[in-house]
C-alpha cells in the first residue's frame, strides 16, 4: 500500500480514501491533491513516486509539467490585468498588438483570446516543437495568419496557441513576459510554487511524465491530421517526454508548460474563490472575480467535438458537463489528467496533479473521484456555503 503524506481535515477523510485507492488500484505513480474552504487548506495530500523507476519518493515540493492546467494560471493573471484597467477584455487584440491587424483579424477582442474564440486554434505553418521555444516566431506567425473560422461564433480549443496569444497582449500591455509577471505580481506575493518557465535551480524537484502506455505521442494522434482537431493537435506533434527537455522547461509556453503541484495551484486560485484576496493578499475586486463567469461561447467546441460553455479563460459549469452543485463554477485540466476546479458559491478549489498521464484531454476518472469525495465531504459538513 502507498504511503499517502500531507494533511487532511478529518471532516474531508473521504478525499484521502478516494487519493488512497487511486494508488491501491494502480492507477497512479505519484501524485498530489489540494483543497481550500474558505480561504484555508482542508486538504494538501501527496504520495507515491517521482520517476517510472519508482526511485524517487513524490515530496512534499515535487512539481511537475501541468500541460494545460497553465491555462488557468495563465487566466488568472489575464482577469489581474483586466481588474486593474491595463487590459481592456472588450478591446480589439490589436490595441495592444498592432501587427496582429492581419488577414480578417481587425476586429478580434481579448475576450475572443480567453475564450477560444479568436479562430486561432493553431498554426498554417509546420512546426517542430522546438519552435514553441521561440516566442517571436510563433507569435509572428498567429499575427499574420487568417482565423480558421469566424471568430467569436464558437470555440475551438486553443490548445498551444492560447498561452502565446494571451502572453502577447499581456507582454504589450506590460512590458513583462507572462512567466515574469506571474512570478512578481502572483506567485511571488502568494508564496504559490507554480513556474511558467522553469528556472534550472528547481530541476532536481521536478517528476517525470509517464505517457499513457503506447502514446507518448501527442494527444491529437486520435484525429484526422487534416481535421480542424488534427490541424490543431498535431502541428507541432508533441511527446510527453518533450517535457523532460532543457528547451521545452526554459520557454514560456502559457498554454501548456507550467510546472507545479497541487497546492501551488490551489494558493493560486484561492484567490478566485475568494472574491479576490487569499493569503492576506489581495489581488482582485470582486467584480474581478466574477468575470470569469461571463458567457463567451457555449456549445459544441470545434477541436474536442464535445459541449463547452466558456467563459473568461475557464470552462464554466453547465447540464453538458456538471462540475458542481453549484452554478458560478470555473474549470479546466491538462493533458494526462491533472485538474483545477473553482466554486466560487461554495469559496472553494479542488486541484489535483499527477505524473502517470491518461490518454484524455479532459476530467479523467481519477480527478473525478476526488470531486465526488469532496463535495460529498462539503454538502456533509456543510462548509463553503456563500457567505
Amino acid at each position: 500500500m502507498t504511503e499517502i503524506h500531507g494533511t487532511c481535515d478529518e471532516r474531508f477523510a473521504a478525499v484521502r480514501e478516494a487519493f488512497q485507492r487511486n494508488f491501491d488500484e494502480g492507477l497512479e505513480a505519484g501524485a498530489c491533491v489540494a483543497a481550500t474552504v474558505n480561504g484555508e487548506f482542508v486538504v494538501d495530500l501527496w504520495g507515491g513516486h517521482a520517476d517510472e523507476a519508482r526511485t524517487r519518493p513524490w515530496e512534499r515540493d515535487s512539481i511537475v509539467n501541468v500541460y494545460s492546467s497553465t491555462k488557468t494560471v495563465t487566466a488568472l493573471c489575464a482577469l489581474i490585468l483586466a481588474d486593474r484597467g491595463v487590459i481592456d477584455f472588450n478591446a480589439p487584440v490589436a490595441r495592444y498588438w498592432p501587427e496582429f491587424a492581419q488577414n480578417g483579424k481587425e476586429r478580434i477582442e481579448v475576450r475572443h483570446l480567453m475564450s477560444h474564440s479568436a479562430g486561432l486554434s493553431g498554426w498554417d505553418a509546420p512546426l517542430r516543437v522546438e519552435d514553441l521555444y521561440d516566442w517571436e516566431k510563433v507569435t509572428s506567425l498567429l499575427a499574420a495568419q487568417a482565423p480558421w473560422w469566424e471568430p467569436g461564433t464558437a470555440s475551438g480549443y486553443h490548445a498551444s496557441t492560447q498561452g502565446f496569444l494571451v502572453g502577447e497582449v499581456v507582454r504589450r500591455a506590460t512590458g513583462k513576459s507572462l512567466g515574469t509577471f506571474l512570478r512578481e505580481e502572483v506567485a511571488g506575493p502568494l508564496r504559490a510554487d507554480f513556474h511558467i518557465g522553469l528556472d534550472p535551480r528547481h530541476d532536481s524537484r521536478v517528476g517525470e511524465m509517464i505517457p499513457p502506455e503506447g502514446a507518448a505521442s501527442d494527444p491529437g494522434a486520435a484525429w484526422p491530421s487534416e481535421s480542424l482537431a488534427g490541424r490543431t493537435l498535431t502541428n507541432p506533434p508533441v511527446n510527453a517526454h518533450d517535457s523532460a527537455t532543457e528547451g521545452w522547461r526554459r520557454s514560456e509556453q502559457p498554454a501548456g508548460n507550467g510546472h507545479g503541484n497541487a497546492r501551488s495551484l490551489a494558493r493560486l486560485h484561492t484567490v478566485l474563490a475568494c472574491g479576490g484576496e487569499a493569503f492576506g493578499v489581495k489581488l482582485l475586486s470582486k467584480e474581478g472575480c466574477e468575470r470569469v463567469f461571463e458567457e463567451q461561447t457555449n456549445g459544441v467546441d470545434l477541436v474536442l467535438g464535445v459541449p463547452v460553455r466558456w467563459g473568461m479563460g475557464f470552462a464554466l459549469n453547465s447540464p453538458e458537463a456538471p462540475v458542481s452543485p453549484n452554478p458560478r463554477t470555473c474549470w479546466w485540466g491538462g493533458w494526462g489528467g491533472s485538474h483545477v476546479r473553482i466554486d466560487y458559491d461554495a469559496r472553494t478549489t479542488l486541484t489535483y496533479v499527477m505524473n502517470r498521464m491518461e490518454a484524455g484531454l479532459l476530467i479523467d476518472a481519477r480527478a473525478a473521484s476526488l470531486a465526488r469525495a469532496f463535495y460529498g465531504s462539503l454538502n456533509t459538513t456543510g462548509e463553503g456555503e456563500k457567505p
